[in-house]
């Protein structure tokens, strides 16, 4: 009788403890559409953060309904698992298909989930993978995956760059984005290139300090396309905390889609989760990440 008793107050417990769990209103993150590729980032800080962030960050990718999404910080390569289990479960139609890294020595891996019923997926693999000589630069290997989409082949290049402020961090992040560029110089300068991820820096700091002049410089190659959401200070910025407040994750195009990035109906957003969720930025961040996800999309 006594085992029974207790084995009811656990499952009463962990009913209430279930209800008090923050509600979110995922109808209002929906910016997905069949006739349109929505690519997005997102650092899932220390994936899973809590024992309920699989199931939030499952809700949510399921709400934004892009159709490829570049992951920063997945340290819990069981985690990603069921998460990608949990979406193949919920959303069959789409056929997702997921890939993780597998080589940060702190686990802070980069990851991919997409839909391969909206994408053909040809490659993912690393680059700069030599870590003595580009872990300056790279303590994550940035992740690139090659697909086809509508006839068009792509390339999306996942980084997340070295954090925290300081003149040596500074130095690896603008090395990292001089790298970057000559990779896609070299060896894509004619394809339709999406370069993502946390990059830790803003891209409105002064030229002669800003990580990313490498690529501003060269409008007519490249173009951020959250640029006027980091230069307005009133934006849903990506990272919305007081003490380190800014626009720090971004989405880079090359100018060959440029004019697809026109179209009427393409553009670039901040998914603000904290807004549809009880309890705002604090439960976004006890139960899911301190980051905002950012997504492009983009008419054919």
């Amino acid at each position: 009788m006594k085992k029974i008793v207790i084995a009811l107050f656990i499952l009463v417990t962990a009913f209430l403890w279930a209800e008090k769990l923050p509600k979110i209103d995922y109808e209002k993150l929906t910016i997905g559409e069949e006739q349109t590729l929505e690519v997005m980032t997102w650092n899932i800080q220390n994936f899973p953060k809590s024992e309920f962030t699989v199931d939030y960050a499952e809700g949510i990718i399921s709400a934004i309904d892009a159709d490829i999404i570049g992951l920063q910080e997945i340290e819990s390569d069981s985690a990603f698992v069921v998460l990608l289990n949990n979406l193949q479960a919920q959303n069959p139609e789409d056929k997702w298909n997921g890939f993780r890294a597998n080589t940060n020595e702190w686990e802070m891996n980069l990851a991919y989930l997409y839909k391969s019923s909206i994408i053909k997926m040809d490659s993912i693999y690393q680059i700069y993978p030599d870590d003595e000589i580009y872990h300056k630069p790279f303590p994550r290997k940035p992740l690139i995956l090659e697909f086809s989409y509508a006839d068009h082949k792509f390339y999306v290049i996942n980084n997340h760059l070295k954090a925290m402020p300081g003149e040596k961090n500074v130095v690896r992040r603008k090395e990292a984005c001089k790298l970057l560029y000559e990779y896609i110089d070299e060896f894509l300068p004619q394809e339709n290139v999406i370069m993502l991820g946390d990059m830790n820096d803003t891209l409105t700091d002064s030229t002669e300090k800003n990580v990313f002049t490498t690529f501003l410089e060269k409008p007519d190659e490249y173009k951020f396309v959250d640029l006027e959401i980091a230069k307005n200070d009133s934006a849903d910025w990506s990272y919305p905390y007081w003490k380190y407040r800014g626009h720090i994750d971004h989405i880079l195009i090359s100018n060959e889609l440029y004019d697809e990035f026109e179209n009427s109906n393409s553009f670039v957003k901040v998914i603000t989760i904290d807004k549809f969720i009880e309890g705002g930025e604090d439960s976004r961040y006890k139960y899911i990440t301190d980051h905002r996800p950012v997504v492009i999309k983009l008419k054919f």
